[in-house]
């Protein structure tokens, strides 16, 4: 397999077709569905991914809950004001933050948050220039931050949220993420339980999702790329789920790269699950050997991205690059707020009789005589 380059995932994106906001009903964004065999593409709306899940299939969905973890205060000395960003908890009350502006945060700086409802002092300077620090407080930490912080909505969405809520999964549920599992924001409660009433299985994991979701890879030579590293949970009830969907020969969807990068890393060779919890650093990009996973529900994502590469491991650099001029041309909306995409293989899986495709993979029609949404 000839040498890949970062550059090989680079697309041009029209910036107008990032989602700034989410749409009123989460169901209702657009749905993708990429045949990883044969590159063809189908277009529909994702509360109709039911169509495609049999009875027996597991998935996999990440119930990590996002912290509004960006905090606006000032330091104490001179009163400049400082934005500092929540990413690891180390200790109790000490946490690993990215401060910007970085360089006046020396160690020994004290910082002023909520007119002195939270108090904080710089520690050291750590990995990336991150910076450690201490916060102080009265009352209940979480209570504190859910009172004066804001979510970390990522740098390329610039509209103000209006309900921290859309920014949650609606099975959100440990604290913990720098950055929402995206994928999972199109499920609503409604149709989680109308899958669960098709027969089709929910086992859920826990990934803290980091904010080098969003750093670019600034190398060229991918296997010079570090990284970062997250932590993760499986339960022995989601380690079950899972291996009980395979040995039956059902297929394990995970439901978001976050899902993905947490079963793939926590299995064995052969693919079996233990309850288990870690870090990982796991890079999937095209070579890689899926152990678990058989189909995936993302989002569409950065060109460049390790995001994209994960894909591209998935489905192929060339189907998921076509596919996304296919999504430009077709104006999806992109990246965290946007519409959704299903890579599977339709020889294995079940096709839904809702009508032709085209030799291009468009929906001609269904079953009523009418053109679905393209």
């Amino acid at each position: 397999m000839e040498e890949l380059r970062t550059s090989d995932f680079y697309y041009e994106l029209p910036p107008e077709l990032i989602a700034q906001d989410p749409l009123e009903d989460r169901s209702s964004s657009r749905l993708m569905v990429l045949d990883k065999g044969t590159g063809q593409v189908s277009h529909h709306v994702f509360r109709e991914i039911g169509d495609y899940l049999e009875p027996g299939d597991c998935l996999v969905l990440n119930n990590t809950k996002v912290i509004p973890a960006r905090l606006m205060g000032i330091r104490e000395e001179t009163g400049g004001t400082v934005e500092v960003l929540l990413l690891k908890r180390r200790d109790n009350d000490i946490w690993e933050t990215l401060v910007k502006p970085g360089k006046k945060a020396r160690p020994g700086t004290k910082l002023v948050f909520g007119e002195g409802l939270l108090h904080a002092e710089v520690l050291d300077v750590v990995e990336e220039g991150n910076r450690l620090i201490r916060f102080q407080y009265q009352g209940i930490w979480e209570e504190v931050l859910d009172q004066l912080g804001e979510m970390p909505l990522p740098p390329y969405i610039t509209h103000k949220l209006q309900d921290k809520n859309r920014y949650q999964t609606v099975y959100a549920k440990y604290e913990g993420s720098a950055a929402a599992p995206t994928a999972g924001l199109h499920f609503t409660r409604d149709l989680l339980k109308e899958l669960e009433g098709k027969g089709v299985d929910t086992a859920y994991v826990t990934l803290h999702v980091g904010l080098g979701t969003f750093r670019p890879v600034k190398v060229e030579n991918l296997k010079e790329h570090h990284m970062h590293s997250e932590y993760y949970q499986v339960t022995r009830e989601a380690a079950d789920k899972i291996n009980k969907a395979k040995e039956n020969g059902h297929r394990v969807i995970c439901v978001g790269t976050t899902s993905c990068r947490t079963v793939e890393s926590a299995c064995d060779e052969n693919g079996h699950m233990e309850e288990c919890c870690d870090n990982t650093e796991i890079f999937i990009y095209p070579g890689y050997h899926f152990k678990v996973l058989d189909a995936l529900i993302t989002n569409f994502h950065l060109p460049e991205s390790t995001l994209v590469m994960l894909v591209s491991a998935l489905a192929g650099r060339e189907h998921v690059l076509n596919a996304y001029e296919e999504a430009i041309r077709e104006r999806y909306r992109f990246f965290s707020f946007g519409d959704a995409m299903f890579i599977t293989d339709l020889h294995e899986g079940v096709v839904p009789d809702v009508g032709e495709q085209n030799g291009d993979g468009d929906q001609v029609g269904n079953e009523t005589g009418e053109r679905t949404e393209k």
